[in-house]
Formats: structure tokens, sequence, C-alpha cells
């Protein structure tokens, strides 16, 4: 059971710092710089050979990866918001552009460069994808408090986040 509100807690990007990274073909990392891992607070050799999405919150709709997915297989560069997940379970705000890489003719990869966002942008970004995710997929953010005497009966239903 996690009662903890690491969660809540926001990293700030560096305005002088790019997050950059790479992917193979099925999105698994090849390739983080320094300020990545030290943004997401994983180490690099953690993030190489995992899925991109181990970064995902959960405050990001799935349509918003599978616009992503559709426009850099396209061969088109997709640049959007994208709420991140640190290791410690606190969240990043960037402002990202993934697009292929090819060569000789060919996509080898997806390389993307990421940047930070601005307060009032974040604030807009969450209220929107907490409306798309209600829309779409029939779910809602929610905080709860309650009696520590009532932690044992709502674990029973699985209502807290793990």
């Amino acid at each position: 059971m996690d009662t903890s509100f690491d969660m809540f807690i926001e990293t700030e990007v560096p305005e002088n710092e790019l997050i950059i990274s790479r992917t193979d073909l099925n999105g698994v990392i090849t390739y983080v710089n320094e300020t990545f891992a030290h943004i997401s607070g994983y180490e690099p050799e953690e993030l190489i050979g995992k899925p991109h999405s181990i970064i995902r919150h959960p405050d990001m709709p799935r349509s918003a990866f599978a616009d992503l997915w559709e426009t850099i297989r396209s061969g088109k560069t997709w640049e959007g918001y994208v709420k991140n997940l640190r290791k410690d379970k606190g969240y990043y705000w960037v402002y990202a552009r993934i697009s292929q890489v090819i060569k000789d003719g060919k996509v080898v990869e997806y390389k993307s460069l990421r940047e930070p966002v601005p307060r009032e942008k974040r604030i807009e970004m969450q209220n929107l994808y907490d409306r798309m995710r209600a829309e779409e997929e029939g779910t809602s953010r929610v905080v709860l408090y309650t009696k520590n005497e009532n932690l044992e009966e709502l674990k029973k239903y699985d209502l807290l986040s793990k």
C-alpha cells in the first residue's frame, strides 16, 4: 500500500538543457543523454534496453501516444507536450519532437529531443489531458483523503495506487 505523495512532486526541466534519447523501431531505448537520466531519476544503464514507456505517466491519454506512433511511422515529425513519470513516481513536463533517423534510405531508429514547458502551458495541458482521458478512456484522476482506519478497507478493493 502506498500512501506517499511523491506523485505530486514535479521536477523542473532546466531551461538551458536538452533531453535527448533514441529508440529502436519498437520504442526500446538505445541511448539517453545525462540530462534525460538526471531528470527522470534513473541511471543511464537503467534506461537502455527498456521500453520508452517506462517513463509514461498515467495522466497521459493513450490517444496521444497512438497519434505519436502513427505520425512518426508515416515519416513525419511528431511534436507535443508530454507528462513523464520519474523513477521516484514524481513527474516532469516536456515539449517533445520525435522523428525518424534514416540511414542509407532506411528508417533505423527514432530520436527525441525534449525541452522545458512553461508553467501556464503545463496547467493547460494537464486540464486537456484530464478531459481527454475522461472522454476517451472513462478514467479520472482522484485524490482521496480518508481516515487511517479506512486504509485497509480501501486496500481490499484495490483502490490505492501501488
